[in-house]
């Protein structure tokens, strides 16, 4: 999967730059640059619990996964101590705040902020896998995920 996603940005990276890959190729490399689209899908300074976003203080590490909830499946009651970014890729995934008993649903196409130190769950909600694409910054080497006894 890693390969492909390298390939797929490589081939991105090429087509915006290389001046005989633009879809026009008489317009060159200004063609190819004018056709990129960029769509923002979120801004937010804090978590989906209402937090602050905080980074690690001392040497970050990314690590970057990509998760399938099969249908129906509820995930154990965990929290973070490091942010964790998540996209829904596809499906649908409902988050509960275990603490404070708010729910949210996240469908395709929604950015997710995760809770820092709250306990919460996710289930899928849909008939289909559920497929995420999940961002933790850590502390390097740190471990982001903290099962409930």
């Amino acid at each position: 999967m890693k390969l492909k996603v390298v390939i797929s940005i490589a081939g991105i990276i090429v087509a915006a730059t290389v001046p005989g890959l633009a879809a026009d190729e008489g317009r060159g490399r200004e063609a190819a640059a004018a056709s990129v689209v960029v769509r923002q899908v979120m801004s937010s300074s804090t978590t989906t619990a209402g937090d602050p976003v905080v980074l690690p203080q001392k040497d970050a590490q990314v690590v970057v996964s990509m998760f399938e909830i099969p249908a129906g499946a509820k995930l154990p009651v965990h929290k973070h101590p490091y942010p964790r970014y998540g996209y829904v890729l596809k499906g649908a995934l409902q988050v509960a705040n275990t603490e404070t008993g708010k729910t949210e649903v996240f469908k395709e196409g929604d950015f997710i902020l995760e809770s820092v130190g709250h306990w919460h769950q996710g289930r899928n909600v849909g008939q289909a896998p559920t497929k995420l694409l999940v961002i933790d910054l850590v502390e390097k080497g740190a471990n982001n995920t903290v099962l409930k006894d």
